[in-house]
């Protein structure tokens, strides 16, 4: 039995080591692949099933088809809530010039530049729900910072997040201060990766200033551009915590995004209509899913250059 099984085992051990190369790397990312799929892939799968339904998340769950998407076009909070996403798409993308210049000041060789790195980097490590406290009272039309400011000059008060015209961007511009931190540690990184030898080509080709940084510093730092794109529109389509914590979607529903509207219809305690608020995040997955092909695309037509 011992002899008649030795060439079967030689066959299996010979089999793994003919296909080692290819086989290895798969058997390490079974496991990660195993959890996407069932908490990425499956989740998206039941969302979209779902929202083909008319269901309170509890009781019999009765088919629409279509219904939950025809009711969209005409929701005006819903059109409110897209108008609002895209809002924070164009404005968060400010992140990203504004994290370039400060991680280039960063950069340079000053006395306490320790400690402006630090004063930079803080807003990083504060969750959304400090972020979103810290500029509610910031907001404040009586005691806040902003309107003691205004006072000096003779302006103002200005209630910020009680004003709908007004609400949405002061909430933009609070998520803009954790935004550009992390845009601004990721050039940080990039800039230490900068050819000092391409720098002192364009120095003496006469490039200096503003053609010094869009010519060579900046064509160096595409990696790091490439990945704050990604992570910033992702962001801001995503925002919900600070909407949630200093307005609650108010005044009069002006400052709700596509992800808080999902979380009032579908979960909050005047909602509960599940095939509603999963209908509207497949309308926000889809938006997303159109930058995330573009991202990928971009991705593969370097490799495919190279």
């Amino acid at each position: 039995m011992t002899t008649a099984a030795l060439p079967t085992d030689r066959a299996k051990r010979s089999w793994y080591k003919r296909n080692e190369i290819a086989v290895t790397p798969w058997l390490f990312l079974a496991p990660a692949i195993l959890f996407f799929f069932f908490y990425v892939i499956y989740p998206i799968y039941q969302s979209i099933a779902i929202s083909f339904y008319d269901w309170d998340g509890l009781g019999e769950a009765r088919y629409i088809g279509l219904g939950n998407y025809a009711e969209l076009a005409d929701d005006p909070a819903f059109k409110v809530s897209l108008v609002n996403n895209l809002k924070w798409l164009l404005l968060y993308l400010l992140a990203i010039p504004a994290g370039l210049f400060i991680a280039i000041f960063l950069n340079q060789t000053v006395t306490g530049i320790r400690i402006y790195k630090s004063l930079f980097f803080f807003p990083f490590v504060l969750s959304q729900v400090v972020v979103g406290l810290v500029f509610s009272w910031f907001y404040l039309p009586d005691a806040g910072l902003l309107n003691n400011v205004l006072g000096v000059f003779g302006l103002g008060p200005i209630n910020v997040l009680g004003d709908p015209s007004l609400a949405t961007y002061g909430i933009i511009i609070a998520g803009l201060w954790p935004q550009t931190a992390y845009c601004m540690i990721l050039y940080l990184t990039g800039l230490n990766a900068v050819d000092p030898e391409q720098v002192e080509a364009g120095r003496l080709d006469g490039a200096k200033g503003w053609k010094m940084l869009w010519y060579v510093v900046v064509p160096q730092l595409k990696p790091a551009t490439f990945i704050a794109f990604v992570v910033t529109i992702i962001g801001a389509l995503r925002s919900f915590d600070l909407i949630s914590i200093m307005t609650g979607g108010g005044p009069f529903g002006q400052t709700r995004v596509l992800s808080f509207y999902m979380f009032e219809k579908a979960l909050s305690e005047y909602g509960f209509r599940m095939g509603y608020g999963a209908a509207v995040a497949v309308v926000l997955f889809l938006i997303m899913l159109v930058f995330i092909v573009y991202f990928l695309w971009s991705m593969w037509s370097e490799e495919k250059a190279r």
